[in-house]
């Protein structure tokens, strides 16, 4: 059986001209600057004990879309996005899961001249050529954890791919945007901060950096898919939980909650 995370894998199912989509969202003000057409692709390699949309983990339990019929779609909003300073934002899941797909769309973006945003982990980007980049105007970055251990825990994934495709899109000059989720008791401890902080000071192109505090918005999700949630008994992170981790990433010379 092909491994569906393998190139050869996603070629089965996703293509240039088509992909797997979950949703979109067509006035979108936290992914990007401006408002936002949001695309969500399907298809994700990490299982984030905290993950919000544990319905686009699998890739065909979304619904299989054309590009060009997303691209006409896109285009009925272009005017009013340019006016609004925004662009789109093609998220998931993770994005990267199918690469020609995405290539496409972002190339079709630009060429209308709209701003674009790839949300991603990185996980994945040794699957993505340069010229997929080359559309991408700003990169929105999910930095799970700040070291190895913490983010196998919270992932089920290596750190180093995240830190690699960091490292790609300094090369790239591309400009990012860093979201860190603050998780009580899973990655709030006060060395970890420290850690996911040294790593963000160390990518100099950030021009953004988000503390997402935990929430429990998510958990009928899991219940509806017969998933474990195993963050069902875990506290929200409070405004002073992340007062707290803003002191702590201030002091390792990370402060910009703003562009």
């Amino acid at each position: 059986m092909t491994d569906p995370l393998s190139p050869e894998g996603i070629r089965e199912v996703c293509t240039a001209r088509q992909g797997y989509v979950h949703s979109v969202e067509t006035g979108g003000t936290v992914d990007g600057p401006g408002i936002r057409f949001v695309l969500f692709l399907n298809g994700c390699p990490l299982r984030c004990k905290y993950c919000h949309n544990p319905d686009t983990w699998q890739l065909k339990r979304g619904t299989l879309r054309h590009a060009r019929d997303l691209l006409e779609e896109i285009s009925g909003y272009k005017d009013f996005l340019i006016r609004a300073k925004g662009g789109v934002t093609i998220s998931g899941g993770e994005p990267l899961m199918q690469p020609a797909f995405l290539e496409t769309l972002f190339k079709g973006c630009k060429e209308m001249g709209l701003h674009t945003a790839l949300d991603t982990s990185g996980h994945l980007h040794h699957l993505s050529p340069d010229s997929l980049f080359d559309q991408v105007d700003l990169v929105l970055l999910d930095i799970k954890a700040g070291n190895d251990a913490t983010h196998r825990k919270v992932t089920g994934k290596p750190l180093q791919p995240t830190l690699d495709f960091a490292a790609r899109m300094v090369r790239r000059e591309k400009p990012m945007w860093i979201r860190f989720v603050l998780v009580p008791g899973l990655t709030d401890a006060e060395d970890h901060l420290r850690e996911v902080a040294g790593i963000i000071a160390g990518i100099p192109n950030v021009q953004r950096v988000e503390i997402l505090p935990f929430h429990q918005l998510a958990g009928y999700k899991y219940e509806q898919l017969k998933l474990k949630y195993e963050l069902k008994d875990t506290p929200q992170a409070g405004a002073m939980d992340v007062v707290m981790a803003w002191r702590i990433f201030s002091e390792e010379g990370v402060y910009s909650a703003n562009p």
